[in-house]
């Protein structure tokens, strides 16, 4: 057996990206109404009438929905876990014993077969009652051991762990280390062959359940074999028993918020994995990631939804009684206008979560844009409504509910789920590197028959061939992108109903239009330096992100009015988001070419070059000693272990 590699691979930009590409799903078999909307296409088509669920699935989700809530209003004590900084072992095993665990786990292995839809409606209640108990749950079934085995396991191993994890089994998943974040090329952990099992050496950080998991999903880098016989290495996933010998919880890591998730760093030395334990091939591991994330980062909004909806419940309540000026402090415009941001918010984010959720389980469209947009989408939005609420509150809202009730007064925890929301920005990919991965998606149609013209290897053939096909492409595309049904005013006339959606609908379409043709225009213009343009990708993503909510908000609007439920309410729910919405379109539009960018990267030069040191005279860094990135050469543990597994 080799030696456990103890360096840190070096690689260039290129590889890294590189590695990135390879990883990523390369064809599109399924339509994608996001991915139509980035190539100037509204097809409407393809998510209205919107998409429902089976009579069965409503009837096995409500059922559960309804013993969830009886358990989330009688068994979690929020207040307890934000004091004590953990989930009581009762309530986990109360979890396990209702079959929380087990939601999208198939009921042949002993889950509750719930659809993505119910899963993620769980989700927002039981992340309303606490949000780290959400963060428990979701972790363990949206990106721990169930999904990626439902998608890329063996019969055997689902066999084997897919009913543990059902009923007793908290997993966890292992990708970041502490100089590896969203670069997984750069990866560390290692997993040598030996015979028939893998040896695992190397640190994982940031480990949400790690810290009590009795299983693991861990991503390791396996070097490819001298002769070429045993297998070709690259990064590969692992299930790995987390009591194996050799494994060691170094630290429970606390945050500024979450205080109740069991998250660690967990060091790695010598631990044997039998290679019937790992997920795939070798090298798919970052391939088995990225899949596992298309549905799993539907959680995250999820829970968003969740924290809108109380978000709004507590603005409704106070913004009622509390007075100012001889009138209730909703009635005062400056406050009234943040209340109708977060119900018209609210009801967007959950019509883009439903949307995508059902979308996912009919299996008939391709929705790796959409959970992207979704995550990104009401990450953002979702920290806004709970920074909104605290404003609302005003002092009310910046002091703990433990202070509050101590004083005689309703423990309400605004700026705890302000607190508990920020981790949803860096979760799952950053709103930086979202905003990269679902770029690279948009323009995955320009780069498939042009990419080759701005790749500094490819041969004059190449180019000359990339050139031609170029040509075809944009013969046909770019005169589609001139007119559309978004410029005739009887365009989308079925979402006329009292409150009129269809000039929204109309505008979604030329704005889509007008997207692709800016991203045309860029990409003509930056060609190869494009991917260095991320202020500009960002704004491109925003601005589909937006156009996405604005027909996930029509659609959902029509559904409810024809399913007789709070239609009307719901039309002027969606007609006030829309006009949010577009306020907020017309601006990223404006900034795509007014911006000062440039100038940022100069100032950042000047930064980074110790220009400005002297601005950051006058202050006592309160910061403590030690390096920036801890180390994390493999080796023996020296610290003591400090997992605490859950039976």
């Amino acid at each position: 057996m080799s030696a456990p590699t103890t360096k840190k691979p070096t690689v260039t930009e290129r590889e890294a990206r590189q590695v990135a590409e390879a990883a990523r799903e390369q064809d599109w078999r399924k339509p994608s109404f996001a991915k139509e909307l980035f190539l100037g296409r509204f097809r409407l088509d393809l998510i209205h009438p919107h998409p429902l669920p089976a009579d069965e699935d409503v009837q096995r989700g409500e059922e559960f929905l309804g013993r969830l809530r009886e358990f989330c209003e009688t068994k979690i004590d929020s207040a307890l876990i934000e004091r004590e900084a953990r989930i009581p072992d009762e309530v986990v095993a109360g979890l396990k014993e209702i079959g929380a665990l087990g939601m999208k786990i198939d009921t042949k292995y002993g889950g509750l077969g719930l659809t993505q839809v119910y899963y993620n409606k769980a989700l927002a209640l039981v992340g309303s009652a606490n949000p780290a108990v959400g963060a428990l749950l979701s972790a363990h079934q949206s990106i721990g051991v169930p999904q990626p085995l439902k998608i890329f396991g063996t019969q055997e191993q689902k066999d084997a762990f897919l009913p543990r994890c059902a009923r007793t089994d908290i997993s966890a998943f292992l990708l970041t280390e502490p100089d590896v974040g969203s670069d997984p090329a750069r990866l560390a952990t290692t997993a040598v062959r030996d015979g028939d099992d893998y040896v695992l050496d190397g640190v994982k950080l940031w480990t949400t359940n790690g810290v009590v998991a009795d299983l693991l999903v861990v991503m390791a880098r396996v070097p490819k074999s001298e002769d070429g016989k045993d297998g070709k290495g690259g990064i590969t996933a692992f299930v790995v028993e987390a009591d194996s010998e050799g494994i060691t919880v170094e630290n429970r890591n606390a945050f500024m918020g979450l205080r109740g998730i069991e998250n660690g760093v967990t060091r790695f030395h010598q631990v044997r994995v039998p290679a019937a334990n790992r997920i795939g091939p070798e090298g798919a591991g970052l391939k088995i990631a990225l899949t596992t994330l298309n549905t799993g980062r539907l959680s995250l909004p999820a829970m968003c939804v969740g924290a809108g909806k109380w978000c709004l419940k507590i603005a409704r309540e106070w913004s009622a009684v509390r007075e100012q000026w001889g009138k209730p402090v909703a009635l005062h415009e400056a406050v009234g206008s943040k209340i109708s941001f977060i119900a018209a918010t609210t009801f967007a984010l959950e019509a883009v979560v439903d949307l995508s959720s059902q979308m996912a389980d009919e299996n008939r469209n391709d929705i790796r844009i959409e959970a992207a947009l979704a995550k990104l989408y009401g990450s953002e939005m979702g920290c806004l409504m709970a920074d909104e609420l605290v404003q609302i509150r005003g002092g009310r809202g910046f002091e703990t509910a433990e202070s509050l009730a101590a004083r005689g007064e309703r423990a309400v925890p605004a700026e705890q789920i302000l607190r508990d929301l920020r981790i949803n920005r860096i979760f799952e990919g950053s709103t930086e590197i979202m905003h990269l991965l679902i770029a690279r998606e948009a323009v995955d149609a320009h780069l498939s028959v042009a990419g080759d013209l701005i790749d500094p290897d490819k041969s004059l053939q190449d180019k000359a061939k990339a050139g031609a096909n170029a040509g075809v492409f944009y013969a046909r595309w770019l005169p589609k992108l001139v007119a559309g049904p978004g410029q005739l005013p009887t365009s989308y006339g079925d979402f006329k109903h009292g409150v009129d959606l269809s000039p929204h609908l109309r505008y979604v379409e030329r704005h889509s239009r007008k997207l692709a043709r800016s991203t045309f225009y860029a990409m003509s213009r930056w060609q190869g330096r494009m991917e260095t343009k991320q202020g500009f990708l960002g704004r491109i993503v925003d601005i589909g992100a937006e156009l996405f909510a604005m027909s996930a908000a029509c659609v959902r609007a029509e559904l409810l009015r024809r399913q007789g439920d709070h239609g009307r309410e719901a039309y002027q729910l969606a007609d006030a988001f829309c006009r949010q919405a577009r306020i907020r379109v017309d601006e990223l539009f404006t900034r795509l070419w007014s911006n000062t960018d440039d100038l940022d990267r100069k100032v950042v030069k000047g930064v980074l070059g110790g220009s400005f040191e002297w601005l950051e005279r006058g202050v006592v860094d309160p910061s403590g000693e030690g390096p920036w990135i801890a180390d994390a050469t493999p080796g023996p543990a020296t610290r003591e272990n400090v997992r605490r597994p859950l039976k």
